[in-house]
Order: C-alpha cells, then sequence, then structure tokens
C-alpha cells in the first residue's frame, strides 16, 4: 500500500519563523535568556530543541550540545533584530516569506488541532486496510516484441498465430532491450506500463496475444500475457501505521474540501500548461 506523507499533519516551525516572529509576553521565569532587554521564551526555545533533535533522527542533544546550540538561538535572535533596525523585514522578498512562514506554522497547527478534535479510531484502521488491499490491482507478467511500424507487427502477429516461437522472433526482430530475454519485461502493475500497453494487457487471457499492433510512444507491440496475479501484501499488523497515517491523510482532504467548498476562491493566474 501506498505510504503516506505526512508532513502537513505535523506542527513546524522554520528558522526563518522561530527567529522572526513576535515574543509573546514573557514573565522573566519563562525566559531562556535577556537579550538587549528582550526575554526569549523557554518554550521557543524547547521548540527550536525540537526541530534540531527531529532533523537529528529523535536523538536528544546533551547539556553541551543544547548550550551550544543556546548560543545559535540567541546569535540568530541578534542578527534578527539587527536585520530589523535595517527595515529588512519591510522588503517584499522578506515580508513574503515572513507571511508564508507565519501560514505554514498556522496551517500545520490547525490541521493537527482538528485532528486531535477528529481522532481516528483503531475499529477505522482494518476496514481501511481491507479496502486498500482490494483496490490494489493485479501484476502481469508478459512479453512483447516492439517494431516500428503497424506493418511489421502484423506481419509478427500473423506468424505468431502460425505457431512460431515467440521469444526467437523477439530476438530477431524486437527493438526493445528485452529481445535478449525473449521479449520478456518481467511482473509489472498497470501504473508502471504505458498507458496504451496497460490498456491491451488487461484486456488478454492469460496466454492470448494481442490480435492487433498496439502502438505507443516507443513504437508498434506486439504483446503475450504469461500470467496474472494479485500483488503481494503486508499483514495488516506489520503496515498499522502506515494505515493510520494513510485514514488521517484522508480525513484532511476531506476537511480541506469541506473548507474549500464553504469559501469564495478566485484564482487570478494558473501556471501555463
Amino acid at each position: 500500500m501506498k505510504s503516506l506523507n505526512c508532513t502537513a499533519l505535523l506542527l513546524s516551525c522554520s528558522l526563518v519563523a522561530c527567529g522572526q516572529a513576535k515574543s509573546p509576553t514573557t514573565k522573566p521565569t519563562d525566559a531562556i535568556a535577556t537579550v538587549n532587554g528582550k526575554s526569549l521564551p523557554r518554550s521557543e526555545f524547547d521548540m527550536y530543541i525540537s526541530n534540531i533533535e527531529r532533523q537529528g533522527n529523535g536523538q536528544k542533544l546533551d547539556p553541551q550540545q543544547r548550550d551550544a546550540a543556546l548560543d545559535r538561538y540567541i546569535g540568530m535572535h541578534l542578527v534578527a533584530d539587527a536585520a530589523t533596525k535595517k527595515g529588512l523585514d519591510k522588503e517584499q522578498k522578506v515580508a513574503d516569506e515572513l507571511s508564508f512562514a507565519r501560514t505554514r506554522v498556522l496551517s500545520d497547527a490547525g490541521l493537527q488541532r482538528y485532528l486531535d478534535e477528529n481522532p481516528v479510531k483503531d475499529e477505522e484502521l482494518k476496514p481501511a486496510y481491507e479496502k486498500g488491499v482490494a483496490e490494489l490491482p493485479p501484476q502481469y507478467h508478459t512479453v512483447h516484441i516492439l517494431v516500428d511500424n503497424p506493418g511489421s507487427a502484423t506481419e509478427l502477429i500473423a506468424k505468431l498465430k502460425g505457431g512460431a516461437d515467440f521469444a526467437k522472433l523477439a530476438k530477431e526482430k524486437s527493438l526493445d532491450s528485452s529481445k535478449d530475454s525473449g521479449g520478456d519485461i518481467g511482473w509489472l502493475v498497470p501504473q508502471d506500463m504505458v498507458p496504451e500497453y496497460a490498456a491491451a494487457v488487461e484486456k488478454l487471457e492469460k496466454g492470448a496475444i494481442t490480435q492487433v499492433p498496439v502502438k505507443s510512444r516507443f513504437g508498434w507491440h506486439v504483446i503475450r500475457l504469461e500470467e496474472k496475479r494479485a500483488q503481494e501484501v503486508s499483514p495488516f499488523e506489520e503496515v498499522k501505521d502506515k494505515v493510520m497515517l494513510l485514514v488521517k491523510r484522508q480525513r484532511v482532504d476531506t476537511y480541506l474540501k469541506q473548507l474549500r467548498a464553504q469559501a469564495k476562491v478566485q484564482v487570478e493566474q494558473r501556471a501555463p500548461q
């Protein structure tokens, strides 16, 4: 089953966001440091440390590393303050980056809050797994001969109907590198084939040959289906965590569709096709 990219489901804070965002009012006891009279909140520094540890595959920083990180964190604030005094926060590029960082953090926080309020339950996972398994396309083992014109392909089909050996013809006539193995391209699912090839294969019975040449961007194919089988899948317990992420992603997609349906959105400019 396809794994889920869950970045959008996790809270994140870029260096820009951490360094540039306005600090909340902080009591002295909550401050990790004071820079030019401004208290730096411990909570913000903890988030900075969490980002470092996450980028280091979760490895916790030792006291010496935390002290070094604190020095870098203070330095980041010093540079940010100096940049603000120079008016860099008013420059369009920097302002856009700050705005985007804020939007991203709020978006991630909003999605996390939505999932907290609408949690995925364990009883939802097995049905989602079974549905995903049922929707997996089969694998096809095919052999083919690739030529550069439909006439040659039609002649090959006629020879094969007359009892010619497929592997021998593939070695003699095919323009594809698979000719060295008699045209065998192994086991593939439809999405790993060019569309025209996949469409033709899905209509074949085991041992059958395409009755007409199949055109693709590579040329003209003559195809025989050797075997067809269901994909092997991992047991539910082994992929349970991935299924959880998948269901979360589906829940988030549904939420985004709801927000979009309730909003007035007008796209002013699309990317050129």
